[in-house]
């Protein structure tokens, strides 16, 4: 039976996001290296190699046409890991959220906490390839710092359906399923490698629902130049897969641990 009562998260969620920056601090090192290796790898590889051949695209070199792309697939990714492997590790092996249960935090809180907490670790990431690229003269607008919010926002409304999944697996292979249908084909349809204006009709249409299609549509303006068009709609469907995402996550875990 499902407890569909609107989910009310109080300050006390910052203590599950403490908790979490707590051990991740004595981690750091290996889990900034997974985070930074491969999106920098990305920005190096495709960037000068392939961007070599290819000159420009849509106007501006294609180093800086990717950074912002790569910027927001990292910041997905990041988010993603967090709310998956992370949050069921905690969920079930480690029953991290039995123990946190038994003091007056609730599955809102606790949800909320992993919530801000995947959506930290995606700031950091995206912060550290947004240092890289400015370094490689990859970010060219004054402005550029106004991502940092966005990638923050980007961490958040991924977090949440990567907490629907962790809610729903009943193992860590569960995952694949999510990785294999979900977020590889966001990963290449979104516009991270080229503007999706390129596809054909159906596939522009779909690629419109998919959140990384949002946070790289605000993201390139603001590394690259230029006006954001539609902002508040990119804007609000990032909003949505964050709340959206959060409530079912929190209706789901009530069920799993508390029904």
């Amino acid at each position: 039976m499902l407890d569909w009562r609107p989910p009310r998260p109080r300050l006390r969620s910052l203590a599950v996001w403490r908790r979490n920056a707590l051990v991740w601090r004595k981690l750091m090192l290996p889990s900034l290296i997974g985070n930074f290796g491969d999106p920098f790898l990305y920005l190096l590889g495709l960037g000068y190699g392939l961007g070599l051949y290819i000159g420009s695209m849509a106007g501006m070199p294609y180093l800086v046409f990717l950074a912002s792309g790569i910027v927001a697939s990292s910041a997905m990714n990041t988010a993603t890991f967090e709310g998956l492997y992370s949050a069921f590790t905690r969920m079930t092996h480690q029953q991290t959220y039995g123990a946190m249960l038994a003091t007056p935090l609730q599955v809102d809180d606790i949800l909320a906490g992993e919530m801000l907490w995947c959506a930290s670790k995606s700031l950091i990431s995206g912060a550290a390839i947004l240092i890289v690229a400015t370094l490689l003269g990859a970010v060219t607008n004054p402005a550029a710092p106004w991502a940092i919010p966005i990638i923050f926002l980007t961490g958040l409304a991924f977090a949440g359906p990567a907490l629907v999944m962790t809610a729903l697996a009943p193992s860590y292979d569960f995952f694949m399923y999510y990785f294999t249908l979900v977020l590889t084909p966001m990963f290449l349809f979104s516009g991270v490698f080229y503007p999706i204006d390129t596809l054909p009709a159906l596939l522009k249409v779909l690629a419109q629902i998919l959140p990384l299609t949002h946070a790289v549509a605000i993201l390139r303006p603001l590394l690259a130049g230029g006006g954001i068009q539609d902002f508040w709609v990119h804007l609000g469907v990032l909003l949505a897969y964050a709340g959206v995402g959060y409530y079912l996550a929190v209706v789901l875990v009530r069920r799993r641990l508390l029904v």
